[in-house]
């Protein structure tokens, strides 16, 4: 017979359920795998069981089920579900390990409430490797429910990294929070490396990074990710466009709500979307408004560039 507490089903085979999938197949579990798009063909030379339709995917499980999905936030979320709630029998658990928004996430548990069904939200950190060698799970959810699943996700997640945050919704909302302050690390992150770029002398900015990772204060695996790349790619990359699903956006509007001040990870937003402005008609404006107001010239103006750069003398202080 086989031992329910060492089996799962996962909705979504991409980056994040496919790298979950081959870790628990790596460990030992009995995997059923469903995706639109079909299965790939390590996941299936790793051991996974792929079906063609929910319906199938609960027949290939034993009950009380454990199902994660791993589909886009969204009204996906919201039609996969109620799928599921159809073909799924009271005291399965649904595990969502998307990065839907902490308040569906409340919603949602409540609604499959109603057919003696069970959400868990589980915010996923790590990304792909974490995914495949040991992930960081913040688990929002119903004491009963949690203790079904709890011992799998522990099993796939790094030692240390799991934390049952609180209730439905907290999973979700401590990742959404997560998720911010990375934006602000990466921001400054990458503010640093300008920096560094634009010294008066060449440096050694991949040597630089790589001391980073070994003792500094702010060693870390974005800093390690920096290096590698930049290692890499020899310089920076070309393409200055920063895209993202906007998450963070949502946490900027709860920071509004609650009156909490954030505004490290508000400029960060604010920063990233600056990337994507190839019209800048920001700058044209002010460009205007300077010109109307002090004659500021359009443009580069080689006489302009050179008082802001000689203006100040160091160590004295100026009339203005």
């Amino acid at each position: 017979m086989t031992d329910v507490n060492r089996e799962l089903g996962i909705i979504g085979l991409g980056r994040m359920g496919g790298g979950l999938a081959l870790q628990a197949r790596h460990r030992g579990m009995r995997v059923v795998g469903y995706d639109p798009a079909g299965m790939r063909a390590e996941l299936e030379h790793a051991g996974v069981i792929g079906v063609a339709t929910l319906a199938q995917l609960a027949t290939a499980l034993a009950p009380p089920r454990v199902v994660l999905l791993y589909v886009p936030a969204g009204r996906l979320v919201d039609t996969v579900l109620a799928e599921l709630a159809l073909v799924l029998a009271a005291r399965d658990v649904i595990v969502d390990g998307g990065n839907s928004y902490w308040g569906d996430s409340i919603h949602r548990a409540e609604r499959l409430a109603k057919y003696g069904l069970e959400l868990v939200d589980a915010g996923t950190s790590g990304g792909v490797e974490g995914a495949r060698n040991g992930a960081c799970f913040m688990i929002g959810g119903a004491p009963a429910a949690i203790a079904r699943v709890e011992p799998l996700l522990r099993e796939l997640a790094m030692p240390g990294g799991y934390v049952h945050a609180g209730p439905a919704g907290a999973g979700h909302f401590t990742k959404l929070v997560h998720n911010g302050i990375e934006f602000g690390m990466l921001q400054a992150i990458g503010e640093g490396v300008d920096l560094l770029e634009r010294y008066h002398d060449q440096l050694d900015i991949a040597g630089v990074l790589a001391c980073w990772r070994n003792g500094s204060v702010i060693r870390g695996w974005l800093i390690d990710l920096m290096h590698e790349q930049y290692a890499r790619a020899g310089g920076v990359v070309a393409v200055p466009y920063v895209e993202d699903t906007g998450e963070v956006n949502w946490l900027v509007a709860d920071a509004l709500r609650m009156e909490v001040a954030i505004p490290v990870i508000a400029q960060s937003v604010m920063q990233l979307f600056a990337s994507r402005d190839d019209r800048k008609n920001w700058a044209r404006a002010i460009a205007m408004m300077r010109n109307g107001f002090g004659g500021h010239p359009f443009g580069p103006d080689a006489a302009i560039a050179s008082e802001r750069r000689h203006g100040q003398v160091e160590g004295t202080f100026r009339d203005e």
